[in-house]
């Protein structure tokens, strides 16, 4: 080498640095969100550690990995390792994904009423019978809240209506019942002569356990479906439960024609 050479520039140990605290970010993000759910279904937490601290930490950490990751991506292209500019880059992206999917998850929380008790029939709602059992040792009891959550709902979910279809409870019956099998809920209960299924589904990430009546009445030459759906834990369901009615209701309207009225 001429010593009129200079010599390669070695990269800067402090952005190397930021790279390696931005990687080891996103590491303790996605090992908090890799625990927390399951150590909730498995029960080695509760409801409130999982959700207003772990998930807290887990949001922090994804914000972290967005203000580190920014810095060691434009620090290491600067004067750095350009390996650990794409790796920064990489924590950048993932953390904004995480943030934007937090982000997403409270305003849905904040645009739905506190409530856990949806269906689609407020003044005459579905009773429970076989799975009251199942809620023994739930912290939401099985009977309807009454008049002011119907109110919140009518006012948060007014799409949410009874269901009238143009074919007999019967043929409802059963294609109500292929639905619930298709959606892999638990089934709990079928009573033809009453027109009843009862059922619970689980939430992904945590399992919370939500449970599900559906109840099928004649109605002039058709029927007439209506199904309530409740959390067994948690104040607010973060609109968990219309959405599984709102799938339901499309799902069997699928198999059996709505009544033009």
């Amino acid at each position: 080498m001429s010593a009129d050479t200079p010599a390669p520039r070695l990269p800067s140990r402090w952005a190397l640095a930021c790279g390696w605290l931005a990687l080891a970010a996103l590491v303790f993000t996605l090992l908090v969100l890799a625990y927390t759910g399951p150590a909730y279904r498995a029960e080695w937490i509760d409801v409130r550690t999982a959700l207003f601290t772990l998930l807290r930490w887990a949001a922090w950490g994804s914000i972290a990995c967005i203000v580190l990751g920014l810095i060691a991506t434009l620090w290491n292209i600067h004067s750095g390792s350009r390996r650990m500019a794409v790796l920064g880059a990489v924590v950048l992206v993932v953390g904004a994904a995480l943030t934007v999917n937090f982000l997403s998850w409270q305003r849905t929380a904040r645009s739905v009423p506190p409530i856990h008790d949806i269906t689609t029939d407020t003044l005459d709602p579905p009773a429970f019978v076989d799975v009251v059992p199942l809620r023994v040792d739930a912290r939401n009891p099985p009977e309807y809240p009454g008049d002011e959550v119907a109110v919140r709902q009518r006012e948060a979910y007014p799409d949410l209506q009874p269901i009238r279809v143009a074919a007999s409870p019967a043929a409802v019956f059963e294609a109500a019942s292929a639905v619930v099998e298709r959606k892999r809920w638990t089934l709990v209960a079928e009573v033809p002569a009453e027109g009843r299924i009862e059922a619970t589904d689980s939430t992904f990430y945590f399992g919370f356990q939500d449970d599900v009546v559906i109840r099928i009445r004649p109605d002039g030459e058709g029927s007439v479906v209506d199904i309530r759906s409740k959390s067994r834990v948690g104040m607010s369901d973060v609109g968990t439960n219309a959405r599984r009615i709102r799938d339901f209701r499309d799902a069997l309207l699928a198999r059996v024609p709505a009544h033009e009225d």
